[in-house]
């Protein structure tokens, strides 16, 4: 049996802050850097072929935490790091003119039901950002060029990344 393990970013310093992080590059909490290390114990039992990563750091550095703990993936170490792809296509969602804002903040002045349909919906944008739909356009193609072979090879492959790409991911994986 093969794998490809979808995995979250753990908790970043603007995910503690209940902050609109998109593109915007923070680093994990403490607790990140624990959900990332415990998501490897859980892990520990796959020898992962191959890693794809966004460029954002805290979804590389959960890789690399939760491959250090879950200790199966020796073979992929390059030096003192584990060699991952990383690539701009498989990050976070945009959120436009929200990055950084407070979402309480932002519910309170634009209304919950705005505030969820930028949220949640699948087509509707928050202004200057993506949706999910969009998301979804940037992931499938690279999803389909470089990580689908290799599932179709029967290789296991560890996806890290964030929640709207993991979303995207199940929406074209058809979950």
């Amino acid at each position: 049996m093969n794998y490809l393990v979808l995995l979250r970013h753990g908790q970043s310093v603007w995910n503690k802050e209940n902050r609109f992080t998109g593109f915007h590059d923070v680093e994990l909490t403490e607790k990140g850097v624990e959900e990332a290390k415990e998501a490897g114990r859980r892990l520990q039992n796959i020898k992962f072929d191959q890693v794809f990563t966004s460029t954002l750091m805290r979804a590389y550095d959960t890789a690399q935490f939760a491959l250090r703990a879950g200790g199966a993936n020796e073979h992929l170490l390059q030096g003192d790091v584990y060699d991952m792809i990383r690539h701009d296509d498989v990050r976070e969602r945009d959120y436009g003119d929200l990055t950084g804002k407070i979402k309480s903040e932002v519910k309170e002045e634009v209304g919950e039901d705005q505030f969820n349909l930028w949220r949640r919906s699948y087509d509707t944008p928050p202004p200057g950002g993506e949706c999910l739909k969009d998301v979804v356009e940037r992931v499938q193609p690279y999803y389909e060029q470089h990580i689908a072979p290799l599932v179709a090879e029967g290789k296991n492959v560890l996806f890290a990344a964030h929640g709207n790409t993991l979303r995207a991911m199940m929406v074209i994986l058809g979950e």
